[in-house]
């Protein structure tokens, strides 16, 4: 059986996050003065992912690099809206979840990017 690569592990990972976001948002029942935290959730948590394949297409290491550190950037953004919604709304269990999810995500993200650095910075000295 083939291994599938940890590149390859991240993008499902963040697509299938994505997916379960549209459908947290879709689910909820909450007034309009949360429709910008949940705009910026949306965005957010979209762009993980976005930013993970558009990699994918990097002209050179560096812009690799600079796509994965946007990703991480808005997985920590991601965090932060649903630590917000969590805390105002009381949805707990599932935004626990979804938190546990992006953190795995990020600390996949932050140690690719570490990994991209340390490569550049051998092959530049």
């Amino acid at each position: 059986m083939e291994k599938i690569s940890d590149k390859t592990v991240l993008k499902i990972r963040c697509y299938k996050f994505s997916v379960q976001i549209v459908k947290f948002i879709g689910a909820l029942k909450i007034s309009n003065t949360y429709s910008p935290l949940i705009n910026q959730l949306l965005r957010s948590a979209t762009s993980v992912g976005a930013n993970v394949v558009e990699a994918k297409s990097a002209s050179s290491k560096r812009d690799f690099i600079k796509y994965y550190e946007i990703a991480l950037k808005s997985s920590n953004e991601t965090k932060y809206w649903l630590c917000l919604l969590r805390d105002g709304l009381n949805i707990e269990k599932k935004i626990k979840e979804l938190l546990t999810e992006i953190g795995e995500i990020s600390n996949m993200i932050a140690s690719s990017v570490i990994k991209l650095k340390e490569k550049e910075e051998k092959n530049h000295s």
